[in-house]
C-alpha cells in the first residue's frame, strides 16, 4: 500500500509541477482525474477482486466530469445490485474506503441500488444531479450499463420538470446570497454568479432538456453553439483560478481574496506592468469569462428551465407584443429586426438601450453580436460631434436603467458611446467597506436609486418621494455614472479625474450648459454630504450654513441628496445604516429650509456680478450687464451659466424698442420660454393664463427681479394631453410669442384667453388629494414664504397666483415644479408693506386651498 500511495502522489506532484509551467487548469484536473482512477480501480480490486458482479465503483459530481481540482472530494458512489448485496459487503466496503483515506483521498461516498437511483427524493435535487455525470470506474460493468441506459434515463425524463424546478430555485437562493452579481472584489468561483456552478447548471440544464429513452447525452452536447467560443476560453480561465487557488491554500477554497490575487497575477508571463496593473488586468479577465458564464446559465434557465405554462413564460411570451419597427421581442429577448441596421444607423445602439431600459428585457445573443461587430461604426458616431445627448438621455429617464446599462457594458456599446469608462469597467480598487468592482458600484447604485418605493419604509420612502420631484433626472443619472470613473487614474483624488473625464464626454456628446453644470457639481461634490455627516455636527447652524454654500440651489441639493443616498447604499448592503438615513435626511432638511429661507433674501453683489459678468458679456457691455443683473437674488448665478446669463443679457436689450421680450426653444421634449418685461401687478398670473390657454402644462417656473424693476421669468413647458397635438409648430410658437407680448402691454384680455382654453381644453375633475398649504414667516427677512403641495391640472398656477394678486401682494421670487400629478410651488410674497401678518397669511393660505380645489377656471 505504501508504495502505491507514494507513486500516485509523486504523479499528483508533477501535475502540480506542469500547471506551475503552463497554467493549464484544464489539463491539470484531467490528469489528476485520470490517477484518481488508477488509485480507486486499484483499491476496489485488491478490496472487491476482480470478479463480484454484486457491486460497481462510479465516479459522479465533478469526479465524474473529470474534473477533479487539487483538494476537491472524489464523489463516489457504490452501487449494489440489491440491498442484500451491500449488507453483505459492508465490511469490504468499509475496508476499501480506510484505504482511499490512507491514500491521502478526500472520499464523499454514497451507498445506493438500482431502484434506489430510480426514486425521486423530494427536495434533493443534488443527489439525483450528481448521476448526470457518473462514469464507470470498477467492478459490474453490467449493473452500469442498466443505471446508464435503461434506470437513469427513464427516471429523468420522468421527472425532468420536477428537477429543474428545483434547480432554478436552488439557483435563484444561490445568486441571492450574492447580491445577484459577480463583480465581487473577492468573488467566489464555484457558487457566485459566474462561477463553475454555473457553467455546470447550463450543462445540466441542457442534458435534462435532451435526455432520450436509452441515452443521457453528454455535459456539454447540447449547449448552444454560439456561446461555445466565449464558454471555452471562459472554462479555461476558471479552471486555472480555481487550481491556483485551491495550490495556494492547500484547501478546498473558491474565494479569490485580495492577497491571493497578488500571488496568481504574479504567476503569469513577466511583464513591465507593475503588480497592481497585472492584478487588475488578471482580474478584469476573470469577470469577463464569469459574465459569460453567468449569461449562458442565464439563458438556460429562461429557455429550458420554465415551464410553458407558467406565469413567467406567459409574462415573456405577451412581452413578444412589445415589437416595434426597429426590434422584435421572441422568447422573452430583443432582436434588432435587421442586423445590419445599426451599421447605418448606429443611434439604434441608444434607441435598442433606451428600448431595454423601458421593458427590462434582456439582449439575445445575436444581438449582442451584431453590436459587438458594429463597435467602430458606434464609436464613430459618438465621436462625430453628432447630438448623441438626446439619446443618451432618454436611456437614463427608464425605469429599468441598470439593465440597459448592464446590456451596453456587456456588448461594450457602453464603452463605444464613452470611451473614458474603458478603464473602470470590472475595475478593482481594494477596499475592505466597498463590495464591488467600481463599475458594478456604480451601477448597482443607479439600480438602487430607480428601485426607490414611495410606499417602502418610513425612512427610504422619503428618498423616493424626493426622487419623484427630482428635475430632469438625466443629469443625475449621467453623474452617477461617471463619479467614481476616474478611480481607474493613478495619483491625485479620483473625483477630479472624473470630473475631467465627464467634461470630455458631455462637450463631445453635446450635452447643454445647463445640464453640464449640474452633472459636474455632482460628480466634484458626490462625497460632500457623507463628510458632513461624518465629521460635522449637522444640528449645528454654521455646519448647515457652510453646506447650503456648498450646494447653492435647491436643484442641486434634492440631485446630490439622492446620489449620497445611492452612493452609500452600494457600497455594501449595510452601509447605509438607519442612521446614516436619519442623518442624511435630517441635512438635507436643514439645508432645504436654509436655501428657501433667507437664501432668497441675498442679492447680487458688485464683485458677484463682476465676476458672472467675466463669460457673459462684452468689455462694452459690462455696464449694462451689471445693471441687469443688480438686485437679482444670488440664486439667479448659482443656477445660470455664464452663456445663460448672457443670453438672458442680450435678450434684454430687445426691451429697448419694445415693452416684452420673448424667447421660445424647444428642450428635448419640454418648451422653455423665457420672458422679460417691467414688473406690474397680475405680470406672472397673467402669463400663467396665456400658457393655460395655448394648452401647455407649465412643468417648472422660476421668476426674479432685479433693483431696476425688471422681472426675468422662466418657464418650462409640456404640451398638455388634451391638446391634440405632440408638438408647438413654428406658427403656434410666433402666436404664443405674440400673445404673450400682447398680454404684457395690456392689449389682451386675459379672462378672454382663458375662456377660450376653457372651451378648447376640457378641464379636469375636481381634485381629489388634499392640497398642503403652508406659511413660513420667520425664515425670510423680507418676505413671507408659502410652500404649497397639490395636485397639478391645466390652470393652477394661474389660480394660485391671480389670489396673491387680487390681493394687492406681489411675489418676489417664485420657485415651480411639477411632478407627476404633483405640484411643488414656494412663493416669496410681500405687501404693501412688506412681509404679511400672521393673521394675513393664514387668509392667504385658505384661498391658495380654495384654488387648489377649484376645478379649472
Amino acid at each position: 500500500m505504501s508504495d502505491l500511495s507514494t507513486s500516485h502522489l509523486g504523479h499528483i506532484d508533477r501535475i502540480q509541477s506542469d500547471f506551475f509551467g503552463d497554467g493549464d487548469g484544464l489539463a491539470a484536473v484531467a490528469a489528476r482525474s485520470r490517477v484518481i482512477d488508477e488509485v480507486v480501480v486499484e483499491l476496489f480490486h485488491r478490496v472487491f477482486g476482480d470478479n463480484d458482479d454484486s457491486v460497481a465503483a462510479l465516479a459522479v459530481g465533478g469526479y465524474g466530469r473529470k474534473q477533479l481540482f487539487p483538494c476537491s472530494d472524489v464523489d463516489l458512489l457504490f452501487l449494489f445490485r440489491r440491498e442484500s448485496d451491500s449488507r453483505r459487503l459492508a465490511g469490504r466496503l468499509s475496508e476499501l474506503l480506510t484505504l482511499l483515506w490512507d491514500a491521502k483521498l478526500r472520499v464523499s461516498q454514497s451507498v445506493r441500488t438500482p431502484a434506489e437511483c430510480s426514486r425521486l427524493a423530494a427536495d434533493n435535487a443534488e443527489l439525483h444531479i450528481s448521476l448526470l455525470d457518473v462514469r464507470f470506474l470498477a467492478g459490474s460493468q453490467e449493473i452500469y450499463n442498466d443505471l446508464r441506459s435503461n434506470t437513469l434515463p427513464k427516471f429523468y425524463r420522468r421527472e425532468r420538470k420536477s428537477l429543474l424546478k428545483q434547480l432554478v430555485e436552488l439557483t435563484r437562493s444561490r445568486h441571492e446570497q450574492f447580491g445577484k452579481t459577480i463583480y465581487h472584489l473577492e468573488p467566489d468561483l464555484k457558487e457566485g454568479p459566474g462561477g463553475l456552478r454555473d457553467h455546470h447548471l447550463a450543462c445540466w440544464i441542457s442534458q435534462l432538456a435532451h435526455v432520450e429513452d436509452s441515452r443521457l447525452p453528454a455535459a456539454e452536447e447540447h449547449l448552444p453553439a454560439d456561446a461555445r467560443e466565449h464558454i471555452d476560453e471562459a472554462k479555461r480561465f476558471l479552471y486555472a483560478a480555481r487550481c491556483y487557488v485551491h495550490y495556494f491554500t492547500e484547501r478546498d477554497r473558491n474565494q479569490v481574496l485580495f492577497e491571493l490575487q497578488d500571488r496568481i497575477a504574479e504567476q503569469g508571463k513577466p511583464s513591465a506592468l507593475t503588480l497592481d496593473e497585472r492584478t487588475a488586468d488578471w482580474m478584469r479577465e476573470l469577470y469577463r469569462g464569469m459574465r459569460s458564464v453567468n449569461r449562458l446559465a442565464t439563458r438556460m434557465m429562461e429557455e429550458h428551465a420554465t415551464p410553458k405554462n407558467s406565469l413567467f413564460t406567459m409574462f415573456r411570451d405577451r412581452k413578444s407584443k412589445l415589437s416595434n419597427a426597429d426590434f422584435s421581442v421572441a422568447g422573452g429577448r430583443v432582436y434588432f429586426r435587421d442586423s445590419h441596421s445599426v451599421e447605418s444607423r448606429p443611434e439604434l445602439a441608444l434607441r435598442l438601450a433606451e428600448f431595454v431600459g423601458r421593458h427590462g428585457l434582456p439582449l439575445a445573443a445575436k444581438t449582442e453580436r451584431v453590436l459587438q461587430g458594429a463597435q467602430g461604426v458606434i464609436s464613430a458616431w459618438a465621436g462625430s460631434g453628432a447630438e448623441v445627448w438626446p439619446f443618451a438621455a432618454a436611456v437614463f429617464r427608464q425605469p429599468y436603467l441598470y439593465r440597459a446599462l448592464s446590456a451596453m457594458r456587456e456588448s461594450k456599446v457602453l464603452f463605444a458611446i464613452f470611451p473614458e469608462l474603458e478603464d473602470f469597467d470590472c475595475l478593482v480598487v481594494r477596499d475592505f467597506y466597498h463590495r464591488y468592482t467600481v463599475d458594478e458600484h456604480t451601477l448597482v447604485a443607479i439600480r438602487i436609486l430607480k428601485d426607490l418605493d414611495p410606499e417602502g419604509d418610513k425612512l427610504s420612502s422619503r428618498f423616493a418621494r424626493l426622487a419623484a420631484e427630482l428635475q430632469r433626472s438625466e443629469r443625475l443619472y449621467f453623474a452617477l455614472l461617471f463619479h467614481d470613473a476616474g478611480k481607474g487614474v493613478r495619483g491625485g483624488n479620483h473625483a477630479d479625474h472624473s470630473v475631467a473625464m465627464a467634461d470630455g464626454a458631455m462637450e463631445r456628446i453635446g450635452m447643454p450648459a445647463e445640464d453640464r453644470q449640474i452633472a459636474r457639481f455632482l460628480i466634484d461634490k458626490h462625497l460632500a454630504m457623507s463628510e458632513y455627516i461624518t465629521k460635522r455636527d449637522i444640528s449645528d447652524p454654521e455646519t448647515v450654513e457652510s453646506f447650503a454654500r456648498v450646494v447653492g440651489t435647491i436643484e442641486k441639493l434634492r440631485a446630490l441628496t439622492l446620489m449620497t443616498y445611492a452612493d452609500s447604499s452600494a457600497v455594501n448592503p449595510s452601509a447605509m445604516s438607519s442612521w446614516r438615513k436619519e442623518m442624511l435626511w435630517q441635512l438635507y432638511l436643514g439645508t432645504y429650509n436654509r436655501l428657501t429661507g433667507d437664501f432668497e433674501d441675498r442679492r447680487i453683489s458688485s464683485s458677484e456680478a463682476l465676476k458672472a459678468l467675466e463669460g457673459a458679456a462684452a468689455s462694452e457691455d459690462r455696464d449694462a450687464a451689471r445693471g441687469f443683473l443688480a438686485g437679482l437674488p444670488e440664486r439667479y448665478i448659482q443656477t445660470h451659466s455664464p452663456e445663460q446669463i448672457r443670453n438672458h443679457f442680450e435678450l434684454s436689450k430687445v426691451l429697448k424698442s419694445k415693452a416684452a421680450a420673448v424667447r421660445i426653444e424647444r428642450r428635448y421634449q419640454l418648451y422653455e420660454i423665457v420672458v422679460i418685461s417691467a414688473d406690474r401687478p397680475f405680470l406672472f398670473a397673467s402669463l400663467c393664463a396665456t400658457l393655460a390657454a395655448f394648452g401647455l402644462s407649465i412643468e417648472h417656473a422660476e421668476a426674479f427681479g432685479n433693483e431696476r424693476g425688471l422681472v426675468l421669468d422662466t418657464f418650462r413647458v409640456a404640451l398638455s394631453p388634451g391638446r391634440g397635438s405632440t408638438v408647438l409648430d413654428e406658427s403656434e410658437q410666433r402666436a404664443l410669442a405674440r400673445t404673450l407680448r400682447r398680454v404684457i402691454e395690456g392689449n389682451e384680455d386675459v379672462q378672454e384667453l382663458m375662456k377660450r382654453r376653457k372651451y378648447q381644453f376640457a378641464a379636469r375633475p375636481r381634485a381629489t388629494v388634499a392640497p398642503e398649504v403652508a406659511f413660513d414667516n420667520e425664515t425670510s427677512s423680507r418676505a413671507s414664504i408659502f410652500h404649497i403641495v397639490a395636485e397639478d391640472r391645466t390652470g393652477l398656477l394661474y389660480d394660485l397666483t391671480s389670489k396673491v394678486s387680487q390681493l394687492e401682494y406681489d411675489i418676489e421670487v417664485v420657485m415651480i415644479e411639477t411632478r407627476g400629478h404633483r405640484a411643488i410651488d414656494i412663493f416669496y410674497v410681500v405687501g404693501p408693506d412688506g412681509k404679511l401678518s400672521d393673521e394675513q397669511c393664514d387668509a392667504l393660505c385658505s384661498e391658495l386651498r380654495g384654488a387648489c380645489l377649484a376645478e379649472a377656471a
